[in-house]
């Protein structure tokens, strides 16, 4: 109890020693429970809205693609199902519909065409915000409902949208789909709404003609009145054998196309990475802050002693401040934490990086996590840091300068040279040029961080050494703050370190997302290269191939390639894996580059695909094997590997025939149509298609989009890391200086003047800060080459030099502010009065 009230009152005497403190342990906690929240609003996202909210059951194809391995372990045989969602929806046989309508119990059957489209008035998209615009035919529109508000049912020529799209009827719309465009007359207007999704009705009669289906993508399913739903259910089933499976209750949603409902898969990497970054900042600069502060307060410990106070009793004393002070500050910084989530949600929707139904939901157990989380950071780095330092000997407290033992060098060479092995392991044997290659470089870095924590006395006291020599050729103030440095290398291990894991963190993601664009942008180039123009859609996703077909055929152009966006599965030793692939459609001459190692485009006609070399490589592909996809509606194809390019990067890992993708697409789209001919080419295309835009092939703005919205999520990522290591700088700067009170008073009464200890303070600061910097420039330099020469075998440091001056110098000179305004405040007003209490 005596412990506890004198923990209490040392807080409540002590505030501004305790600021510090309070300050890094609101922001971890804010931080984490922010990510944290992230990652579980993500985790535990629904499937989306359910648009058949009026069905009583479901009848869809798959949705995914699952695959099943089973492994004989001796003893037993381990099966193992994995899947993954598909972007499309194989269509159902046209008589489902009649089966599932002749079924007992069954008392309506709505055959559902649902295929994405582009809707424009007038050359100018037409749209509802963050949502995916679907069309039907109008007999679905009952399904969610969709009632009539105005007008009436479409007809063959004719279109119903729904309010939120703001047309009026009678106008006129145009709607692209992978079968043409054609214009349309609005008829109807629907009230009705499923979020993240805009309806548009068309006749059942020209379903077919739009869309390209072969039979329904799904069939709603009302039941009889009173009739047990469960044996329908079982009847239903059994009558469809395995042609279609049925959705019920909250997994109706499933039988929706997949592209219309959200997908959270990337978001999860996204934030689970942003809690990995804020995760680790937050428990390295806590540990390194409370470490700070309890060596901060030798002589106050020492006094404790001589006044009797036991070792335990300081370590439960020191716990209970600790604790006491991380409460405090988790009582703001979780709201804060709530804050922070809302606004680095909002930031990603709008770069696209998420879902734009994406909101944050609030978990009490997350929130309660983080300042557990918190809690045991900061008590544990205490009882570290209490071990040795409530040892001292209470003769200590008559002393000018108080020490405690040091760990001896072993035990920290043992535990760098573990870390450092794992380091090494993580950038020598994981694919950084890979799908994990950014995350893996974080983790790398991450682990020669503590390595350089570990050995920070050894490291630091080198570094000194050196720069201390350096700093003495400024004269008599210098070779004073090079002594001050040597002599306290572990209050400059103390400072140094947070700069260094700022730059050190900050600067491997910043480099690693400079780099990965500039290898994507160059081989982007070198892909256009033979173009003269791009063609692309202005008031559409892309044009439909007959389009691009034609556009191909103009008297200027003498070669041409038209690329279709898709994804496509691949089975990776029984893991069913997503990759971006393209459909191509080439003729005439060489139109795009793709780097071929082995084999020919020329050979991609039907039953054939070419494979970028990674992906070659890791599935031992070569030219003429013949393995097995399933394409974006889940039909599985049997395709010959005729080349081997790469040029990958930005545009995907397969190629397949254009006109398969655009068959089994759900939007089936030419995304860009490079096209070589004479100079006048462009004037030509602009002259027949009014709405196509021609743009320069070898412009490097062209076809970046994806490009720069990734480069975005990852220099947002690095701005919320940068924010949090940089309060924490100027933080431990802070404390490091408040301590020194005493020191900077026996000073003055030395003869020295204020000017004088500023002059000090400040080369004292800057052999800090060069320390920092050294450290994290080859922590980061080792990381960030690695994964360069892993892209395109070619060693960088960095891609943009400007860049990495700008992230050096505005790093040292905020490590210089840092240690010189607590300077000027300490110096200016306190040290005097200090000494004379």
């Amino acid at each position: 109890m005596m412990t506890a009230k004198l923990a209490m009152a040392s807080v409540r005497h002590r505030l501004g020693s305790f600021a510090g403190t309070f300050l890094t342990a609101f922001l971890a906690v804010a931080l984490i429970a922010g990510s944290g929240l992230l990652l579980w609003s993500v985790l535990t996202a629904g499937p989306g809205a359910d648009r058949f909210a009026a069905a009583d059951a479901v009848v869809a194809g798959e949705r995914s693609v699952v695959l099943t391995t089973a492994t004989d372990k001796g003893d037993k045989v381990k099966v193992k199902t994995k899947d993954e969602r598909l972007t499309g929806a194989q269509p159902l046989p046209q008589e489902v519909a009649g089966t599932v309508a002749a079924t007992r119990g069954v008392a309506e059957a709505v055959a559902d065409y649902a295929f994405p489209v582009a809707l424009d008035v007038e050359g100018k998209p037409l749209g509802v915000p963050d949502a995916t615009t679907v069309a039907h035919g109008w007999s679905s529109a009952a399904l969610t409902p969709y009632p009539l508000r105005e007008g009436a049912a479409p007809r063959t020529g004719e279109v119903v949208l729904q309010r939120q799209f703001g047309v009026h009827i009678g106008q006129t719309v145009r709607l692209t789909t992978r079968t043409g465009a054609r214009d349309l007359r609005v008829a109807g207007v629907t009230e009705g709404d499923v979020p993240g999704q805009a309806a548009v009705f068309v006749t059942d009669s020209q379903v077919a003609e739009l869309s390209g289906l072969t039979g329904p993508t799904a069939v709603g399913v009302r039941f009889e009145s009173g009739v047990d739903g469960a044996a329908a259910l079982t009847q239903l089933q059994n009558r469809l054998g395995g042609a279609a499976t049925v959705h019920t209750g909250t997994d109706k949603v499933a039988g929706d196309l997949p592209g219309a409902v959200p997908d959270y898969i990337g978001a999860i990497s996204i934030f689970g990475f942003v809690l990995g970054i804020t995760g680790f900042a937050a428990v390295f600069v806590l540990i390194g802050t409370v470490s700070l502060a309890v060596r901060q307060r030798l002589r106050e410990l020492a006094l404790l002693r001589t006044a009797g106070a036991t070792p335990r009793q300081l370590r439960r004393m020191l716990r209970m401040e600790i604790s006491l002070v991380t409460l405090v500050a988790a009582v703001p910084g979780l709201p804060a934490g709530v804050l922070a989530a809302e606004l680095i949600a909002g930031r990603f929707r709008e770069l696209g990086a998420v879902p734009p139904q994406f909101t944050v939901s609030l978990n009490a157990i997350v929130l309660i996590a983080a300042v557990v989380l918190g809690l045991l950071v900061t008590v544990l780095a205490t009882g570290v840091a209490a071990s040795r330092a409530v040892r001292i000997m209470p003769t200590q407290a008559l002393r000018e300068t108080v020490t405690v033992g040091r760990v001896g060098r072993l035990p920290r060479t043992i535990v760098a040279a573990v870390l450092v092995a794992g380091a090494v392991a993580v950038l020598s044997l994981v694919p950084l040029g890979g799908p994990f290659g950014m995350g893996m470089g974080f983790v790398s870095c991450s682990l020669l961080l503590c390595a350089a924590a570990a050995l920070g006395p050894i490291l630091v006291g080198a570094l000194t050494a050196v720069l201390s020599r350096l700093a003495a050729l400024t004269g008599v103030l210098g070779r004073v703050a090079g002594a001050m440095t040597r002599a306290e290398s572990r209050r400059v291990v103390g400072v140094a370190i947070p700069l260094t894991l700022m730059f050190a963190i900050n600067a491997t993601m910043l480099l690693n997302g400079d780099i990965l664009s500039a290898v994507t942008a160059g081989q982007q180039a070198t892909r256009m290269a033979p173009a003269t123009i791009r063609v692309a859609a202005t008031n559409a996703p892309g044009l439909p191939l007959a389009t691009a077909t034609q556009v191909a055929a103009l008297p200027a152009v003498t070669g041409s390639a038209a690329t279709l966006g898709t994804r496509v599965v691949v089975d990776e030793g029984g893991k069913p894996e997503d990759y971006a692939a393209q459909g191509l459609l080439a003729t005439g001459e060489r139109a795009l580059d793709l780097g071929v190692t082995a084999g020919d485009l020329a050979n991609l006609g039907d039953g054939a695909v070419a494979v970028s070399g990674p992906l070659a490589e890791s599935r031992g592909w070569q030219v003429g094997d013949r393995p097995a996809f399933w394409l974006a509606d889940s039909t599985r194809v049997d395709l010959t590997v005729v080349a081997v390019y790469t040029n990958w990067r930005g545009f995907g890992d397969l190629v397949l025939p254009g006109g398969l993708v655009a068959a089994h697409d759900p939007r089936g789209l030419v995304n860009a149509l490079y096209l070589r001919g004479a100079p006048d080419v462009a004037a030509a295309v602009a002259d027949r298609w009014p709405t196509l835009a021609a743009t320069d092939a070898q412009d490097p703005r062209a076809g970046t989009a994806d490009v720069q919205n990734q480069q975005a999520a990852w220099e947002l990522m690095v701005v919320i890391s940068l924010g949090f290591t940089a309060i924490a700088v100027v933080n431990t700067f802070a404390i490091a200086t408040g301590a020194r009170r005493r020191e900077f008073a026996d000073l003055r009464l030395a003869g020295a003047t204020a000017r004088q200890l500023h002059r000090m303070l400040g080369r004292e600061t800057l052999i800090t800060v060069a320390v920092a910097l050294v450290l994290g420039c080859v922590i980061s330099g080792a990381v960030v080459s690695t994964f360069s020469v892993a892209q395109d075998g070619q060693w960088r440091l960095f891609a943009e030099p400007l860049r990495y001056l700008e992230m050096l110098g505005g790093v040292g000179l905020l490590g210089v502010v840092a240690g010189a305004v607590p300077a000027r405040i300490v110096i200016g007003r306190r040290s005097l009065p200090a000494i004379k209490g």
